[in-house]
């Protein structure tokens, strides 16, 4: 078990990748060559991922291998768990799983000064803030979905805690498009409460690394009109050049 952080991490770019429907944000970055120096999977996602750095399952293995509680997720546990050659963090160890190992706790609660863990994804971003990654970008962690508005799970607040925490400590953190962590998928128009009842509501945005405010009728000033382009089988045409 690691009883201190580790500076292998330490100025990382991390992925954590959940199993929410904004893991799909995950694949396409693939698909456009985003890098990452490490992905990190949460539970069943040691299933679904082609290449994992590390995995965080905070449920002890004997619920998937003794027992049905983790319904449909059972059977694929079952079979990658004993095959994993990467760091698996849990709450205790098992012999059917030769990578566990348990995850760092009384030494990361001891140095961060908090134990507010109510769900994995909050355990794998307090690691990466513990170990001083530089940039955290956030998949598959949704929460709720505006499709069905009678489903909802407990930890959002929990991982924007940890996330906040991560911000104040200088951590570059993104959230994938789709996801409603840091309501990220809230239209810009509507995200601060009160002026988006305006009929020219107050909008901010990152510029320079500096947060900005101004109105939307400011935003839709400044955008140029895109020429439009038709794609099919030829490439696009070069951007002429400027000399």
């Amino acid at each position: 078990m690691l009883n201190e952080s580790t500076s292998d991490l330490e100025g990382k770019n991390v992925a954590i990748v959940a199993m929410g429907q904004s893991q799909i944000d995950y694949h396409l970055s693939k698909v456009h060559s985003v890098l990452f120096d490490e992905v990190w999977a949460v539970n069943a996602m040691i299933g679904v991922l082609p290449e994992i750095d590390r995995a965080f399952i905070l449920d002890p293995m004997s619920r998937f291998f003794d027992t049905e509680d983790a319904g449909s997720m059972t059977p694929m546990m079952r079979k990658h768990l004993p095959q994993a050659d990467y760091p698996i963090y849990t709450c205790e160890l098992d012999e059917r799983v030769p990578y566990a190992e348990e995850f760092p706790l009384a030494a990361l609660v001891a140095d961060l000064g908090c134990a507010y863990l109510n769900n994995t994804v909050a355990y794998a971003i307090a690691f990466a803030l513990w170990n001083k990654v530089s940039h955290l970008t956030i998949f598959g962690v949704d929460f709720t979905y505006k499709t069905n508005m009678h489903f909802a799970e407990s930890g959002k607040a929990c991982c924007e805690f940890w996330l906040a925490k991560c911000m104040e400590n200088d951590i570059e953190v993104s959230i994938a498009p789709r996801s409603n962590l840091l309501e990220t998928n809230v239209d810009i128009k509507e995200k601060l409460y009160g002026y988006h009842r305006l009929d020219d509501p107050v909008v901010t945005y990152l510029k320079d690394g500096i947060i900005q405010t101004c109105k939307w009728s400011e935003v839709l000033k400044e955008e140029a009109p895109s020429k439009p382009q038709m794609i099919d089988r030829n490439d696009l045409p070069p951007e002429p050049k400027e000399y």
